[in-house]
């Protein structure tokens, strides 16, 4: 009697070489976030302002991406996906463009707010290339753009850095950025469908008006958004007081030994692409399991050895990349899963959680340091992944 063989899996319908270029152009827009901040203290130098006056650039930037996040890209959800994507390209080049010739901090900080709530190509791309890859594959889709993300806000600042060194003018930085940006205009929105499948006819109001209902409707979004708001809580409290650390002793570090961690991290955050495959394969619920017990790991080298290890720092931190990275990557594919026609509303929702839940962890991991030093911080972040894995036992069913 013959076997029936297994029935085959559907292939995906975004080729390897347009999930690549979504990657490379995540990555290069996303780095507008992120490459002035090593460049603060050259553009105080350069505008005659005060060190921490120049920071209002890199808060600017992250009120402008929420911003954008919040504001934009939901239109993905009923927009024309090329006309939208070529309007935000454009849009943050001369942002960029104004940037780099900015005559004072003022100008620079509006320009700074404005092509910062442009630059959300990302998170308009990965709902779109999950919808692209089909059920099947969507997990791969967002694993491979959520590399692009990783890369981008990594090596942005090392290569701004080294862009400045060589010109010895921080405009130049912005220049380079600018033409990266404005090139990406001839090639990503040839590769994106005409639209994003929901209702064109809806209005902007009722857009942005329903996504609270979406919140209400949707029990694995409500989960994926709070398991993301604890992990990346611990994550960004770790980050956010990492130079405090190293700057006193036993290390007495300069500040670029911070900056010099995202290059050590750089082996976890390309391993994490392999959650994208497993989430299709094994489920989110097994990917963010393997991904805590990551995290909790990278706790505990942190907690114990951290406080005067080198070595222990970058395992911790290698270990901490790899598991927030995939942790992520399950959420989001949990998230695209539900209703196809909201999808870019509800990865806003998604991230908003996220980035709240990182403003949380940064506040409360800078305060915890600076009262009880390192072990204070450690034990704060326990204490959030405490939440995270009470809350993965709970809503487990939801997958």
């Amino acid at each position: 009697m013959a076997v029936e063989a297994p029935p085959a899996q559907p292939r995906s319908g975004l080729g390897r070489g347009t999930a690549l270029t979504f990657a490379i152009a995540g990555a290069l827009t996303v780095a507008n976030i992120y490459f002035p901040q090593p460049l603060l203290d050259a553009i105080a130098s350069g505008l005659g302002v005060s060190g921490s006056a120049a920071g209002l650039i890199a808060t600017g930037a992250q009120v402008g991406y929420a911003l954008g996040i919040s504001l934009v890209v939901p239109l993905a959800d009923v927009a024309r996906l090329r006309r939208l994507t070529t309007a935000l390209l454009l849009l943050t080049t001369a942002g960029l463009l104004v940037a780099a010739a900015a005559p004072n901090l003022a100008t620079l900080t509006v320009a700074t707010i404005a092509l910062s709530t442009t630059t959300v190509l990302p998170q308009v791309l990965m709902p779109t290339a999950a919808s692209m890859a089909g059920p099947a594959h969507s997990g791969r889709a967002v694993g491979m753009i959520g590399i692009g993300l990783t890369l981008g806000s990594t090596l942005s600042r090392t290569l701004s850095g080294a862009v400045v060194g060589l010109s010895g003018d921080w405009r130049t930085a912005y220049l380079v950025s600018a033409v990266l940006t404005g090139g990406l205009v001839l090639v990503v929105p040839r590769l994106l469908p005409e639209s994003g499948g929901g209702d064109r006819s809806v209005p902007y109001r009722k857009l942005i008006g329903s996504m609270p209902k979406l919140v209400l409707a949707h029990a694995e979004l409500r989960y994926s958004a709070f398991l993301g708001a604890t992990v990346f809580a611990a994550f960004s409290a770790f980050w956010a007081t990492l130079a405090f650390h190293l700057a006193g002793p036993p290390f007495d570090k300069g500040v670029a030994w911070a900056g010099l961690f995202g290059l050590f991290s750089l082996p976890a955050a390309l391993l994490s692409y392999s959650a994208g495959r497993l989430s299709d394969q094994r489920g989110p619920l097994y990917v963010n399991t393997l991904a805590l017990a990551c995290v909790v790991a990278a706790f505990l080298i942190l907690g114990v050895h951290g406080d005067d290890s080198m070595t222990a720092l970058v395992i911790g931190s290698n270990l901490l990349v790899y598991g927030g990275s995939c942790w992520q990557v399950a959420n989001q594919v949990r998230v695209f899963r539900l209703d196809e026609g909201v999808r870019a509303r509800l990865n806003t929702l998604f991230m908003l959680a996220s980035f709240t839940g990182g403003a949380v962890g940064s506040l409360t991991g800078t305060a915890l340091h600076a009262r009880y030093g390192w072990t204070g911080m450690i034990l704060g972040c326990g204490g959030f992944l405490l939440l995270a894995a009470v809350g993965l036992v709970r809503g487990r069913r939801l997958g």
